[in-house]
């Protein structure tokens, strides 16, 4: 269930005609037709790498609610479900990283699944997702030196100390991505003006319900640089404002 004060901030609304989207608001995914299919070296099969996850990612929204599996194929073992919605109740978002084409020209999609527990991939055909969107953004969080970076094309745009996890519920590791993006009403509360829900799962966070790791402004500036939260990352309120202005939907996170 949405948490109760914050809503959905402005960010991309697709319009659809046929497999072309057109985006209304900034920060945003570039709208994107399926990258062109990679010249197969010998007869198909083939496989196609989309997504570095560094200076180009696509991802996409559930079409139909297909059976996702572990290997590309019908007959492979279903691992999950694709679903619509986050537990906040936004359009989900699946990060598409790779692409295969079998001898028949059926075509799957691996994607990253939002899910316990982290870091989960698995394959599912191309009409159970929409068009796909391409982000160039890469955010990338320094566990260590309790650090944040965003990158656009491999160069910084935006960096700011953080506070995370404490050692009894720590932020957890691995490759992540942004989900949601929401404006907190009022501003002045324990999630500052704006937060963001990623893909990443911790045993407890500062997030409604807990589980999710969120990244969010905070009323407590002075715990920032730490280790002060249940699992979230906080970011002080001048920052998370600017940071909501650089970083669209779909951007990958990396947490080192």
């Amino acid at each position: 269930m949405r948490p109760h004060g914050w809503r959905a901030a402005p960010g991309p609304q697709p319009q659809r005609v046929g497999r072309q989207v057109s985006l209304l608001a900034e920060p945003s995914a570039s709208p994107a037709t399926d990258p062109p299919l990679a010249a197969p070296s010998g007869s198909a099969p083939f496989y196609q790498v989309l997504s570095n996850e560094r200076t180009v990612t696509y991802w996409a929204h559930t079409a139909i609610p297909a059976a996702i599996r572990y290997g590309p194929g019908p007959r492979s073992k279903r691992r999950a479900t694709l679903h619509f919605s986050t537990e906040d109740g936004f359009a989900e978002i699946y990060v598409v990283r790779r692409r295969y084409v079998d001898r028949n020209g059926a075509e799957w999609l691996q994607i990253r699944l939002p899910s316990r527990p982290n870091g989960r991939t698995g394959w599912v055909p191309r009409r159970a997702l929409g068009p796909l969107y391409r982000v160039t953004t890469q955010l990338v969080i320094n566990r260590a030196a309790l650090r944040a970076t965003l990158y656009r094309e491999g160069q910084p745009i935006w960096t700011s100390r953080v506070g995370i996890g404490k050692a009894s519920s720590p932020t957890p590791a691995g490759s992540f991505w942004i989900r949601e993006r929401l404006v907190v009403r009022p501003s002045g509360g324990l999630y500052g003006p704006l937060a963001f829900g990623t893909a990443a799962y911790s045993s407890l966070t500062d997030w409604p319900g807990g589980g999710v790791v969120g990244i969010h402004g905070t009323n407590q500036p002075h715990l920032i640089p730490g280790r002060p939260s249940h699992g979230c990352i906080r970011v002080p309120n001048p920052a998370i404002l600017r940071l909501g202005g650089l970083m669209p939907l779909g951007t990958p996170i990396r947490i080192l």
